[in-house]
């Protein structure tokens, strides 16, 4: 497997309000082609737009399934790390699987190796991904990183608990042995 570094991409943040709007336009997009059973949401980039989607298509039974195939912005060999209900889900006929981003399509092959007959749908694509898709809203330059909310500071950051002296620079974190 190929890795493949975006510490030196192009960053394009994307405001809460965009994502929304974009979510939105891919539910749109979605309407005609169910209908579905629910959605299964590729985590975790999945789970903001599957929520918004399930609202906008009025689906009550979200699903979830967990494939990790970055670390930080380095992509990598992918992993399923959390399955879905098999059960209830099946190959995924009449299942809409939900992601934020199709990139290299690794992360979307997979799934679609899980799910074979669900209906694959992301609201950005780069092209690389784009045919790994059934749907999607925005196309999205192959060098380009999407910063997206849930991973936005004032620059891009590292989650709280991999952050060595997490607490030390907390600055609302005060001395709580007074």
């Amino acid at each position: 497997m190929q890795t493949r570094d975006y510490a030196s991409a192009l960053y394009i943040p994307i405001a809460w309000e965009l994502f929304h709007r974009d979510s939105r336009a891919l539910a749109h997009r979605l309407m005609n082609k169910g209908p579905f059973h629910g959605i299964v949401a590729v985590t975790r980039g999945g789970l903001i737009p599957s929520s918004i989607i399930a609202r906008e298509l009025d689906l009550r039974v979200v699903e979830s399934v967990g494939v990790a195939s970055y670390d930080d912005r380095t992509q990598g060999e992918v992993r399923v790390i959390k399955a879905f209900n098999r059960d209830l889900v099946g190959d995924g006929s009449g299942w809409l699987v939900i992601d934020d981003l199709v990139d290299s399509g690794v992360t979307a092959r997979a799934v679609r190796t899980l799910l074979p007959k669900a209906h694959m749908a992301t609201v950005y694509a780069k092209p690389e991904g784009q045919a790994e898709v059934d749907t999607f809203v925005v196309g999205v330059r192959q060098d380009v990183w999407l910063l997206f909310p849930w991973d936005a500071d004032l620059q891009p950051n590292e989650p709280l608990v991999r952050q060595q002296d997490a607490l030390e620079r907390n600055p609302f974190d005060q001395r709580l042995d007074r």
